[in-house]
């Protein structure tokens, strides 16, 4: 089970959702608005920023970031999507 981290919990406080580990086995977080579920976000098989910082330190983790944000530029924009909620969650 992934274990989610305090930057991750702020993150989705800030937008006004609850996480909790996926009931999904391929993915990390389940996004919860007034108590229903909106979005699992997080492929299991990949880290994320949070995780970068952990195993490989901040410059890394940036430029994963960076990597990320760019690859997923199309729909991390789109309020509500789960490319959204992954953008905001674990990796900003």
């Amino acid at each position: 089970m992934y274990e989610i981290k305090a930057r991750q919990k702020r993150n989705a406080k800030k937008l006004g959702v609850e996480i909790k580990p996926s009931t999904n086995k391929k993915k990390k977080i389940d996004v919860y608005k007034n108590d229903k579920k909106i979005a699992s976000i997080g492929a299991k098989d990949y880290s994320d920023y949070a995780s970068y910082i952990e195993t490989k330190g901040k410059e890394y983790a940036d430029n994963r970031r960076r990597l990320y944000k760019a690859r997923h530029e199309k729909t991390r924009k789109i309020i509500g999507s789960n490319s959204y909620y992954a953008d905001k969650i674990l990796w900003d």
